[in-house]
């Protein structure tokens, strides 16, 4: 008997056993979560987590950090001829300009602040509308060589630059690289601009005023067309060229000099960017040696080229920088580097640039 009513005992002790164990199967989405020991709630309880906070955002990027961004840009004169490529850099650049210098080669002046390589370059001669550039990102302007006329104006307007003529090969500011021939051979050291810049009494930290940033769903929503690529032509006669794609999975561009991809000359990182400005604006050549005067000041036609999409803008020059707009209000850049591309006004936008619709 005893027997008997053990095993019955034992037989209860088992179904109390799994109905308590069932009872916490089948919750629903919402049910409240048990406590644990210490009094926290349980991982799954569907609270949301903060988001990441950061102390500041690099202007010319719009990207959070929470390192100082109170220190100097360098704005570099950075060599395109064919014989230059690839070069040193420039996949680190906040800001890329592109615009015409003699003949019918493009020059551009790479501003650096968010992220500051070690070597940049070819480093090439100064002209007054990428100085004024420079001047405008509060960067100090460096480049190797330039006129007479052209230093002694770079003087007389109060930049704070770096030429690489007074510093040729010093191994500490500026090196050759004697697998290239001049002029296509000098980079800049970057570990020796801080040193230098205070024996000029530069000021090592100012405070940049950020370009206006805005989020991907603002670019979705805000009308153009939908591009895969495009493509500028410099010069037909020369067959200079600019070419970008855009990648949908890293929702960036990809930059090509005359059909051959932009990569880093030492480790083929490639030149991606959130936004490609494109404007065009008047060029007069204005001396024998084939030297231009752009007008980076009366403002224009352009397009944006922002996450897959096309828009056509207007530009203003504000406080020396080129600002696109749509209608009254500023276009807007995402967050990462831009391409500034300047073209003629003629032959303009409608003959120099062409693009290929998604899907076509």
């Amino acid at each position: 008997m005893k027997k008997i009513i053990v095993g019955i005992l034992l037989l209860m002790t088992l179904l109390l056993a799994a109905c308590t164990s069932e009872s916490g199967k089948g919750k629903q989405p919402g049910d409240a979560p048990e406590s644990n020991d210490a009094g926290e709630s349980d991982s799954s309880s569907g609270e949301e987590t903060e988001e990441d906070t950061y102390a500041n955002v690099f202007p010319f990027t719009g990207e959070p950090t929470n390192d100082p961004v109170d220190h100097r840009a360098l704005a570099v004169m950075v060599n395109n001829h064919s014989k230059a490529r690839p070069q040193t850099g420039l996949s680190q650049a906040d800001i890329v300009y592109e615009l015409l210098a003699e003949g019918e080669i493009t020059r551009f002046l790479a501003v650096f602040h968010s992220t500051i390589p070690d070597e940049i370059g070819p480093v090439r001669s100064a002209r007054p509308y990428y100085f004024n550039l420079a001047k405008a990102h509060e960067a100090i302007y460096t480049y190797h060589g330039a006129a007479d006329f052209i230093d002694e104006q770079i003087r007389n307007d109060g930049h704070d630059y770096l030429n690489g003529a007074t510093y040729d090969n010093d191994g500490r500011l500026f090196k050759r690289d004697n697998t290239k021939k001049a002029p296509h051979n000098s980079y800049l050291l970057t570990q020796g601009v801080t040193p230098v810049a205070d024996r000029k009494g530069y000021e090592s930290s100012i405070n940049i005023e950020p370009f206006t940033f805005i989020n991907e769903k603002a670019v979705l929503n805000s009308g153009g067309k939908e591009v895969s690529d495009l493509k500028i032509v410099y010069s037909e006669r020369f067959d200079t060229t600019v070419s970008y794609e855009y990648e949908p999975k890293e929702s960036e561009y990809i930059r090509y000099s005359d059909g051959k991809q932009t990569l880093e000359r030492d480790d083929d990182t490639p030149v991606q960017l959130a936004n490609v400005l494109i404007i065009e604006t008047s060029h007069q050549v204005i001396d024998s040696a084939g030297r231009r005067d752009i007008d980076l000041t009366s403002g224009g036609k352009g397009y944006l080229l922002q996450a897959g999409k096309l828009r056509e803008i207007t530009w203003k020059n504000e406080s020396g920088r080129i600002i696109p707009y749509t209608g009254d209000e500023k276009a807007g850049m995402l967050p990462g580097r831009t391409w500034v591309n300047v073209i003629p006004f003629s032959p303009g936008l409608e003959q120099s640039v062409s693009y290929r619709e998604t899907g076509e």
